[in-house]
C-alpha cells in the first residue's frame, strides 16, 4: 500500500477497463515501471483515471506523467473500509494522469480479455447512441455491468423505490436470459418433427442456457462482479441438476456457490454484494422448501392473473425483508414500498426490457439493433416513471435507524439458523434477531465529527450539525451528511474564529480547534476538547487531545459527549495500524 503521494513519470500495463465515458476511463494497471530519475514503486497495481483518448484496452502498456496518491481509510467508523477492499483485489493506490498520456503498444488481438472488454466498450458504446440520458446509463449497467454513468439522482429514486436491484446484474438478469434461452430452445426443438423423441432436448435446451448464463457472466463483469457470478454458480446448479435429473433449488447448492466464492475471494464475504446476495437467495430458498398448499391445476386466466402478482410481490417482500439489516447497516437507507415498486416493474423488466436487450445484443453483428434497444428503453423510461411514483409515496420513510457492527453480526446468525433449521422451526431465528436489534444494535449519532484528511470539523449545537472549520461539498462532509441523513450546516453555532483557530461553545462542552502553534499556550487546558493538526506536547493537559499524530494513526474520529463522565466518547476509524492494507505503519 502506497503511504504518501507519489508524483513522476511511470510505464504500466493495462490489466483491467473498470468504466468509460466520452471524458475519461477508469483503468486498473500493474507493473508500474519509473522513467530515470524517478521513484521506485512497491505497490502491485493501482487504479487510474485516463483520458478517454487515445483508447485503452486490457493488455496495453502506456506511459504517462501520474500523480498517485494512498488509499483512503473509512470515512467513519465502521463504514466501507476502502483501504481493506483495494488491499485485497492487489490495488495499493488511485492516481491521475496529470500530462503526457500516451499509448506505448498495445496487447495482442488474441487476448480473452481483451477480447471481451473490446465486446463490452462496443455493446456499451451501441446503446449510447440510441438511447439518452438515464435510459443509456441504466441500460449499458443492465447489458454490460457498466453503472459509472448513472446519475446520482436516478441512483437515489431507484433506491428510495426499492429497484436499485434492477440495474445490478444478478439472478434476476441471469434468470430471466439464460431462462429465456432454455425456453427458447425447447419450444424450438419441440416443433421439430420427430427431433423430441430422437435427441434429449431438455437437456439440449440446458445446456444452451448454461452457455447464455455464462456468456452474460463475461459480459457483466466475470468473477469480480459476486452477484452476477453468484447467479451463474446457482443457475449452473440448476442447469446441472437437470442433466442429472435432480432437484435444484436447495440450500446445498447455495452453500457450494458460497465456498466456491470464497475460495476465489475470500474477502467477499465482507462486501456487501456477497451478504446481500446470499441472503436473499437463502431466504428465498428457505421459503420455497416451507409446506404450502399445492396449486391448483384448473385454474382461470385470472387466477393465474393474480397467482403471477402474488408470486413476485411475496418473491420482493421475502428478499427485501432478508436484506433490510445489510441495506440499513451498509447504506443507511431502506425502501419501505419496495414490494410495490418491484410488482408495478417487474413485468416489464421480465417482458420487454431483458428480451430486448437479448435480441438487441444478438442483432448488432448484423447493424440491426436499433428497433430493439429503442424498445429496451421505452420499457427503461416506464420503470423510471415507476420508480420515481414510488419514491414520491415513500418520501420521508426511506431513513432508518443508525446500527452498530452487532446488528450485522445478530442478522448473520439469524440467516444461519434460518438456512440450517427446517419447517416452521427456522422462523425462529429472525423472530428473535429484531427485538434483540433493537434492544442491543441501535448506534447514537455524534456530536463532533473530525475529518483526517481535510480540515473539516463538525459540532452540533442547539440547531444541529454545522462546521466548525472546512466547507461543505467536500467528500468528507457529504458522506458525514448521507450516512447520519441530516444537513450539516456551513457554520456551527456558537463559533468564533480569528487567524489562530477556532472556538465553538455549547451548553454542554466547549471545543477549540487550533491552526497555530501559537493558540496553544492559551487553549491548553481551558477546554472539554482540543483539536490540532499539528502535534500538541505531552505537557498540554487539562482537557481531552486529538492531534494530527492521533489523525495520522485513527483517522476520521467520531465523538459523542457524556454528561456522566464529562467527557467524550472517543471512536477513531482505523483502530488497529498493524494490518496488511493500512497506509502507515506503526
Amino acid at each position: 500500500m502506497l503511504v504518501r503521494p507519489v508524483y513522476g513519470l511511470y510505464e504500466a500495463r493495462v490489466d483491467e477497463v473498470l468504466s468509460a465515458t466520452e471524458q475519461a476511463r477508469r483503468v486498473v494497471v500493474s507493473g508500474l515501471a519509473p522513467a530515470p530519475g524517478e521513484r521506485m514503486l512497491e505497490i502491485r497495481r493501482a487504479r487510474l483515471v485516463v483520458p478517454s483518448s487515445p483508447a485503452v484496452a486490457p493488455g496495453d502498456h502506456i506511459r504517462a506523467s501520474l500523480r498517485l496518491a494512498p488509499v483512503a481509510g473509512p470515512v467513519l467508523p465502521g463504514t466501507h473500509d476502502g483501504q481493506f477492499h483495494a488491499c485485497f483485489d492487489g490495488v495499493g493506490a488511485y492516481g491521475t494522469v496529470t500530462s503526457n498520456f500516451e499509448l506505448v503498444s498495445s496487447g495482442g488481438a488474441s487476448d480473452p480479455t481483451r477480447m471481451t472488454d473490446a465486446t463490452r466498450m462496443a455493446i456499451g458504446s451501441r446503446i449510447d447512441a440510441i438511447l439518452d440520458d438515464a435510459s443509456a446509463a441504466i441500460g449499458r449497467a443492465m447489458v454490460v455491468g457498466d453503472q459509472s454513468v448513472i446519475a446520482d439522482d436516478t441512483r437515489d429514486v431507484m433506491a428510495a423505490s426499492g429497484l436499485a436491484h434492477i440495474y445490478s446484474i444478478s439472478g434476476l438478469h441471469l434468470s430471466i436470459v439464460a431462462g429465456g434461452i432454455y425456453w427458447l430452445l425447447r419450444l424450438l426443438m419441440a416443433a421439430a418433427p420427430s427431433l423430441p423423441t430422437a435427441l434429449p432436448t431438455k437437456k439440449l435446451a440446458a445446456l444452451g442456457g448454461l452457455v447464455a448464463a455464462f456468456g452474460y457472466l463475461l459480459l457483466a463483469g466475470g468473477v469480480g462482479n459476486v452477484p452476477a457470478f453468484r447467479s451463474t454458480l446457482m443457475l449452473a446448479l440448476v442447469f446441472g441438476a437437470v442433466l442429472a435429473g435432480r432437484r435444484a433449488l436447495t440450500m446445498r447448492n447455495v452453500a457450494f456457490a458460497a465456498l466456491v466464492i470464497i475460495a476465489i475471494d475470500p474477502a467477499s464475504v465482507f462486501r456487501a454484494s456477497f451478504q446481500l446476495s446470499f441472503a436473499a437467495v437463502v431466504a428465498l430458498i428457505g421459503a420455497y422448501e416451507m409446506p404450502r398448499r399445492s396449486p391448483e391445476r384448473e385454474a382461470g386466466w385470472v387466477n393465474r392473473l393474480w397467482s403471477l402478482v402474488w408470486t413476485a410481490a411475496m418473491t420482493s417482500f421475502i428478499a427485501g425483508t432478508a436484506t433490510l439489516v445489510f441495506s440499513a447497516y451498509h447504506f443507511q437507507q431502506t425502501a419501505p414500498l419496495g414490494v410495490v415498486g418491484n410488482v408495478l416493474v417487474l413485468p416489464l423488466v421480465s417482458l420487454v426490457i431483458m428480451p430486448f436487450a437479448v435480441l438487441s445484443v444478438l442483432m448488432m453483428p448484423l447493424g440491426l439493433e436499433a428497433p430493439f434497444v429503442s424498445i429496451m428503453g421505452w420499457g427503461i423510461d416506464r420503470m423510471f416513471d415507476c420508480a420515481v411514483l414510488v419514491a414520491g409515496w415513500s418520501n420521508g420513510l426511506t431513513g432508518n435507524p443508525l446500527l452498530t457492527s452487532s446488528a450485522l453480526l445478530l442478522s448473520l446468525g439469524a440467516l444461519a439458523w434460518f438456512a440450517y433449521f427446517q419447517n416452521w422451526w427456522r422462523l425462529i431465528g429472525p423472530a428473535l434477531a429484531v427485538p434483540l436489534i433493537l434492544l442491543f444494535a441501535l448506534d447514537s449519532r455524534p456530536d463532533i465529527l473530525i475529518a483526517d484528511s481535510t480540515q473539516a470539523v463538525a459540532v452540533r449545537a442547539d440547531t444541529g450539525l454545522g462546521l466548525a472549520t472546512g466547507r461543505t461539498g467536500s467528500f468528507a462532509v457529504d458522506a458525514w451528511s448521507e450516512h447520519f441523513q441530516e444537513e450539516i450546516a456551513a457554520s456551527a453555532d456558537a463559533t468564533t474564529c480569528d487567524s489562530l483557530g477556532c472556538i465553538v461553545r455549547t451548553p454542554r462542552f466547549t471545543v477549540a480547534v487550533v491552526k497555530n502553534v501559537a493558540a496553544l499556550p492559551d487553549d491548553c487546558g481551558a477546554h472539554d476538547l482540543l483539536i490540532a493538526r499539528i502535534p500538541v506536547p505531552a505537557t498540554c493537559t487539562g482537557g481531552q487531545v486529538i492531534d494530527a499524530d492521533d489523525l495520522a494513526r485513527g483517522g476520521v474520529h467520531w465523538l459523542r459527549w457524556q454528561d456522566g463522565a464529562g467527557q467524550f466518547e472517543i471512536r477513531p476509524a482505523i483502530s488497529n495500524l498493524n494490518r496488511p492494507w493500512r497506509v502507515a505503519q506503526p
